[in-house]
């Protein structure tokens, strides 16, 4: 089954959109810090500058996914997905990454979480949506918990970041948990 074309979301102060290829630049600005892109499980000695063509790879693949889009203030701040989107199961995954540390613990991830989740229930009449997100990542976690997502399992020593093995924390929501907590935060 073909998904329509990805809609637009507005909340308050932040716009969902498909990527385009102006967002090149956007996107080598942000850099990548080093603290964040630890929390998507990158270690430390691996991090490195973007490059214009990593940027250009970065927004060309938002481009390409059927379900992708870029979190945008008054300038590029991240992206968020739905990735494996099952039409027989109706569910999927979702991944976000917010780029800018400026933009950490001001509620835009939780927003732009919410717009998703409302076109994933909605629009897509999906049933569910999980996540899963690096135990020592507690920020993602709460902004998961405030969407209403639940814990439902870890996998243990799933990730290998700076030398260490880490769990990854399995995390679920489903539609009727969505529609009958909606709050848009």
């Amino acid at each position: 089954m073909q998904l329509e074309p990805i809609p637009v979301l507005e909340g308050r102060g932040i716009t969902l959109r498909k990527a385009q290829s102006s967002d090149v630049e956007a996107r080598l600005r942000l850099g990548n810090d080093p603290d964040i892109v630890e929390m998507f499980g990158v270690s430390q000695d691996a991090v490195r500058p973007p490059t214009p063509e990593s940027a250009a790879r970065w927004v060309q693949t938002l481009m390409d996914h059927p379900r992708a889009w870029v979190i945008a203030t008054d300038r590029l701040i991240g992206e968020v997905r739905l990735d494996r989107i099952d039409r027989q199961d109706r569910r999927a995954s979702l991944a976000i990454g917010i780029l800018d540390p400026q933009c950490l613990g001001k509620g835009l991830g939780t927003q732009a979480i919410m717009l998703v989740l409302g076109h994933a229930f909605h629009d897509l009449k999906l049933h569910r949506i999980g996540v899963r997100v690096l135990a020592y990542n507690t920020r993602a976690i709460r902004a998961y918990q405030k969407c209403g997502f639940q814990i439902e399992g870890r996998e243990r020593e799933a990730a290998f970041v700076d030398g260490q093995w880490h769990d990854d924390v399995i995390m679920g929501l489903l539609e009727h948990e969505f529609t009958a907590g909606r709050v848009i935060p």
